[in-house]
């Protein structure tokens, strides 16, 4: 019977998926709480903001950053198990009864998998719901501050050419991949360059063939500040443009970046962030059960002989490798120095192998 549906195998698999389980819902409520206090601290001048409203945004914001360390939980997981496996000696009893180490880390790497898929097919889509419900919600709290509140790093900026000159728009926050803006400034020249006038509003939706600005403010050179319900600004520009400026790839769902690829491609647009987020996903399950092989390697000793804090440290420093070296490729990516398949699989594969080498050292000399 395999290891992985017999009864040891299940055992041993139910207690990776609680390890792994374990420090994903811990790191999630630590990450939730630094948020809201975070939160809290930027909404306590606005008297509009609730606590029950602020604890939703940080709340709906934490699943995508949570995603982005699902490997290291499922490292952390894995030697956690493995370490309490071996103290418990039920790794030396099961080695006595003739179960290699290839045995019984099967029903880990079958169940990081299964997680791995589930992550990928289900959770990023719910992430980046989320997300964008997150920054819907941040929109509310801090739409009567245009560019206050929580930014998406610096902004997004646009450059728009028009018959009668140039406008550059900033947006603080970006909506439903760049239909909706919030926290606008615009700044408007003539067809010589020279300065126009500035505009502040609070959000903007494309239309067909326009932005319409609402609750604006322009401010002129000659004259004093002018307050206005809307401002339509006629563009070119598709949401298919939009989104290439103001969405990134993390906050599309897997399931529709086969769309954003192709839509970008047609557009003339630089696709590689989409394609590397894509097989990034694609990657995941197999990620997952390399950092599985990076922890085997580095906790199957028995536990009285000593130096398990030593390897310990050498699984986690493994662990900040991998990591390093996943985010040096996907720079290379972006930059278009490197494939982003290849960007995406390096690190799979580096871990992968690695553990297995150190496996096969340590188990078959």
């Amino acid at each position: 019977m395999s290891m992985v549906t017999n009864t040891l195998g299940r055992y041993f698999a139910g207690r990776f998926l609680v390890s792994a389980v374990g420090v994903f819902a811990s790191i999630f409520i630590l990450l939730v709480l630094v948020d809201y206090i975070e939160m809290v601290r930027k909404t306590s001048g606005l008297a509009s903001a609730s606590a029950l409203m602020v604890a939703e945004t940080s709340l709906f914001r934490v699943p995508q950053l949570l995603e982005k360390m699902m490997p290291f939980c499922v490292l952390i997981g894995a030697m956690t198990c493995y370490l309490a496996l071996s103290r418990r000696l039920e790794l030396v009893v099961a080695r006595a009864a003739g179960v290699s180490a290839w045995q019984f880390i099967a029903p880990a790497l079958a169940s990081a998998i299964v997680l791995g898929l589930m992550a990928t097919t289900l959770y990023n889509p719910m992430s980046a719901n989320l997300r964008e419900l997150s920054k819907r919600m941040e929109a509310e709290l801090f739409g009567s501050a245009p560019g206050g509140g929580v930014q998406d790093a610096s902004g997004f900026w646009l450059n728009q050419i028009n018959p009668d000159g140039s406008v550059i728009i900033n947006a603080a926050r970006s909506e439903q991949q760049g239909v909706r803006l919030t926290g606008l400034t615009l700044f408007r020249f003539d067809t010589k360059n020279h300065f126009k006038d500035r505009i502040e509003a609070r959000e903007a939706t494309l239309e067909d063939g326009q932005w319409v600005f609402r609750s604006v403010r322009r401010f002129s050179l000659d004259a004093p500040p002018v307050d206005e319900p809307t401002f339509i600004l006629p563009t070119t520009l598709t949401p298919a443009q939009v989104r290439n400026s103001f969405s990134t790839p993390e906050t599309v769902s897997f399931w529709q970046l086969p769309t954003y690829i192709r839509s970008s491609e047609s557009s003339g647009f630089a696709t590689a962030g989409y394609r590397l987020q894509y097989h990034k996903l694609i990657a995941q399950p197999f990620l997952l059960a390399a950092m599985v092989m990076l922890a085997a390697s580095v906790s199957l000793r028995f536990f009285r002989m000593g130096g398990v804090q030593k390897m310990v440290l050498s699984g986690v420093g493994a662990g900040f490798l991998l990591y390093v070296l996943s985010k040096v490729t996907e720079d290379l990516s972006k930059a278009a120095l490197m494939d982003p398949i290849a960007a995406a699989w390096l690190p799979v594969l580096v871990g992968g192998l690695t553990g297995f080498m150190a496996l096969l050292y340590q188990e078959d000399g």
